[in-house]
């Protein structure tokens, strides 16, 4: 419907569209930032739909006589809104993302290819192909509907097929993903930190034959200080020694007027044998932005008195003899993580995170579809513990094969797949669909430019 508004529209008008659009799509599918700050929320609304309005604006008006001329600008505009916004604002908010409405459809199974980006750009040209449809006649109209459908019916097989060529299945790692549970909808400092980690250890509790590696969430240990050497530290110690098998949990820890969130990792033997540190932290939620001004016109960092630091690491851990690669929260939306985390020798991707502020299960939900496409990007199984859900297995192919209750204790137990090999996209990235995108746009403006000038430039009747 969007690409039928755009059609033959002025620049004015296609500025008018893009506002419209923007603030009734972004106002309602980010609603839920609201709960944590509304000027946060009021902020990133403008800042998108800002973002919208110049994808609109930067599509070629059409030319008389030819309304679909340089249709293509459409889905590469939006490609390059999707990179955008993994870079702006807040070095990268990306959502929403429209990729992440097509994980059920034909169009994902190209991520192994191309990412978020490429299933981004083919959705939406099929959403053009179909809105010619409706404009075009004749045979041009089935030439149109033909190639749509032949896109949609080709892509799948193709994006399976380049997984497997490009990644091997190495073995199993039997895997318990631990969720205490507990209220939802409630701020970090209106809540008993000790509480968390004592339902977490009580869930743990009811794991009976070793596994090969044990998943606590993210935040379910909070120190004052390093947390070696503290009871916590020792009680964690107790479980991965009981059960003869590497436990990961997360952990807060606050340093100065800061504090670092890390996923450790303790061995079999109950030693802390590894440590990774979030890097991408949550706007509003981890820090907030121009902190100085904002604590003078409002009481909104009282619910955020410190700032996370920023982490420095390689996003991987070595576990019994596995490369494992690990992201915290948050990070799973950002692709550049995954990659990362994969390129380093990740086997699979685990993701320890918590919703647990949230009422509703918009952003459980999201994550979750962050992990499913994270996971076909990679052809790697994606693991996800949160506290109060959703805790999930997610295979390579992006299927969801274990997913937990929202609010309830859980204790997941599943064999998960491990891989090697590097995917197209997390070899290359992001980089060559950038360039190809703007390619795209500069064509067709370029192709406009000529168009118009051939049709202002046309003798008069009368002249010739």
């Amino acid at each position: 419907m969007w690409v039928l508004a755009l059609r033959g529209r002025t620049l004015r008008q296609r500025a008018g569209i893009g506002a419209a659009t923007g603030l009734v799509w972004f106002s309602s599918s980010l609603y839920w930032l609201s709960d944590f700050a509304v000027a946060g929320y009021l902020a990133v609304t403008v800042v998108e739909t800002a973002l919208l309005v110049a994808v609109a604006c930067a599509v070629p008006g059409s030319t008389p006589g030819r309304p679909w001329h340089g249709w293509w600008a459409v889905p590469a505009l939006l490609m390059l809104l999707d990179a955008a916004q993994t870079a702006f604002p807040f070095s990268g908010f990306p959502l929403p993302a429209l990729v992440l409405s097509q994980l059920d459809g034909p169009f994902a199974d190209a991520a192994p290819v191309g990412g978020s980006l490429l299933v981004t750009g083919l959705a939406a040209a099929a959403g053009a192909g179909l809105a010619a449809t409706i404009t075009a006649t004749g045979r041009q109209r089935v030439v149109v509907l033909a190639a749509t459908l032949a896109g949609s019916v080709a892509i799948p097989p193709v994006g399976a097929a380049v997984a497997a060529a490009t990644t091997t299945a190495t073995g199993r790692l039997d895997t318990a993903i631990v969720q205490g549970g507990g209220p939802r909808g409630l701020r970090a400092v209106f809540t008993d930190p000790q509480d968390t980690t004592d339902r977490h250890l009580a869930v743990a509790r009811d794991i009976t034959a070793s596994p090969d590696l044990v998943l606590f969430p993210e935040n379910v240990i909070t120190s004052r200080g390093p947390v070696t050497g503290g009871p916590k530290d020792r009680a964690v110690a107790e479980l991965a020694r009981r059960l003869a098998a590497p436990v990961i949990a997360g952990v807060t820890e606050t340093q100065g007027s800061g504090f670092r969130n890390a996923a450790l990792l303790w061995d079999a033997r109950g030693q802390q044998t590894g440590r990774y540190e979030k890097e991408h932290r949550v706007p509003f939620g981890e820090y907030i932005p121009g902190r100085a001004l904002l604590e003078k016109i409002t009481d909104l960092t009282a619910l955020v008195p410190r700032d996370a630091i920023v982490g420095d690491g390689t996003a991987a851990l070595d576990v019994a003899g596995r490369r494992l690669g690990v992201v915290i929260s948050y990070e799973v939306l950002f692709a550049d993580r995954v990659r990362e985390a994969v390129r380093a020798g990740g086997e699979l991707v685990l993701v320890p995170t918590n919703a647990s502020s949230y009422v509703t299960d918009e952003v459980p939900s999201i994550e979750v579809a962050a992990a499913r496409l994270r996971a076909l990007e990679s052809a790697r199984s994606v693991v996800q513990a949160a506290p109060t859900g959703y805790s999930a297995v997610v295979d390579p192919d992006g299927t969801v094969r274990a997913l937990s209750p929202l609010g309830d204790p859980a204790l997941l137990r599943e064999p998960v797949t491990l891989r090697t090999g590097l995917t197209p996209y997390t070899r290359l990235g992001d980089g060559p669909y950038i360039i190809l995108a703007a390619a795209a746009v500069a064509v067709a403006w370029l192709s406009a430019a000529r168009r118009h000038g051939r049709i202002v430039g046309s003798p008069r009747p009368a002249e010739r």
